[in-house]
């Protein structure tokens, strides 16, 4: 997809004679002599990997109870060593995805070796102590190989565990260990910067949202809901203009940020918008999200989809809903769609003349 897209750009350049046409051939056989991002040799080694892992934990759960104790832990622990050993011999050799697929058996086999030694010898414990064990271990292997299919498992082990703490506690806040999502967050964050696992990144933000999602379910306060408004704005807006902009730790962590931090925003506005009963906050309220809206395309609906989309569907569903339920005549309804759509308008004409003028400035600086 991309390649395609750069060969066109690299036609209308070579044609407006801005770049000779050696040149683009240069660029565009770079660009292929690179390995590729995916590679489906690489994807089916890592799903064997995954298969073997869950066929191990199976294998454990079953209980093995013709086989001797110390010949089962002896074998499980041999997988184990077998598999990192394996590992770290493939990484040497630069062997990565044979490498990645032995390190997935042996964070998966490490899961079912706690599983079988307490099963065995019936030792006291909780799940959720084994799910921070487990996240641990697959955490200091994705930064030990700098593996990103471990990191991915760390990812899917850290929601596996707040599905632990939920069901344990009945949805309920018990001690310390309900902040627990929040660091494991940080931890993945970090993770994928190290390991450049790019993808594993959304585990971590769509699980900051789900924790948050959850606080409000217990508290269900108007403040909560308000907060997440605020907070998800300005971290929005600390992404979205200079300096931070232009930092290089924001452009390398790509558009996540910016959009999970207004997806924060919007799921604020979706509970404010439940806990307001119609009237004229409502109406402001509406007013203010249609403005949100049209700021969040502005600032970022040129260069990240996710926000341009997600400020589309927020822009809709709002007019539709006020013309719905809280403009009762037709005068009233079209009324309100003049207004925004003037405001719209003068935005827009805002922005065009705003992008103009970086554009000359950058023209300008480019002479």
């Amino acid at each position: 997809m991309y390649r395609g897209r750069l060969e066109r750009d690299l036609s209308v350049w070579v044609g407006k004679g801005l770049i000779p046409e050696a040149t683009a051939e240069l660029l565009l056989g770079e660009y292929d002599s690179r390995p590729a991002s995916f590679s489906l040799g690489r994807v089916l080694m890592v799903l064997a990997a995954v298969l073997l892992g869950a066929a191990l934990l199976l294998l454990v759960a079953s209980n093995w109870e013709a086989i001797p104790r110390l010949v089962r832990a002896g074998a499980i622990l041999a997988v184990i060593w077998m598999a990192y050993l394996g590992a770290a011999v493939l990484f040497a050799r630069g062997a990565i995805a044979a490498g990645n697929a032995l390190l997935v058996v042996g964070v998966l086999s490490f899961g079912g070796a706690i599983s079988l030694i307490g099963q065995m010898y019936h030792l006291s414990g909780d799940e959720q102590t084994v799910m921070y064990l487990w996240f641990a271990i697959a955490a200091i292997s994705a930064a030990l190989f700098r593996s990103g299919p471990a990191t991915a498992i760390a990812g899917f082990l850290s929601w596996a565990s707040f599905g632990v703490y939920l069901s344990n506690y009945d949805t309920r806040w018990v001690g310390a260990g309900a902040w627990a999502p929040l660091a494991m967050s940080v931890v993945l964050i970090a993770l994928v910067r190290y390991t450049d696992a790019g993808r594993s990144r959304h585990l971590a933000y769509f699980l900051v949202v789900g924790w948050l999602a959850w606080l409000y379910t217990l508290h269900d306060d108007f403040w909560l809901a308000a907060a997440y408004v605020v907070c998800g704005l300005a971290v929005f807006l600390a992404v979205s203009l200079p300096p931070l902009r232009n930092s290089a730790f924001v452009k390398t962590a790509g558009a996540a940020p910016a959009f999970y931090a207004f997806l924060i925003a919007t799921v604020g506005l979706l509970l404010l918008n439940i806990e307001l009963e119609k009237g004229g906050a409502l109406v402001v309220l509406s007013l203010i999200t249609l403005a949100i809206a049209v700021l969040a395309i502005a600032l970022q609906g040129r260069d990240n989809g996710a926000v341009r989309y997600l400020a589309y569907l927020m822009f809709a569903a709002d007019v539709l809903y006020l013309a719905s339920e809280t403009v009762g005549s037709i005068l009233g309804t079209s009324s309100l769609f003049l207004l925004s759509g003037v405001f719209v308008a003068l935005v827009a004409w805002l922005v065009i003349r705003l992008e103009r003028r970086f554009g000359g400035k950058k023209a300008e600086v480019a002479q």
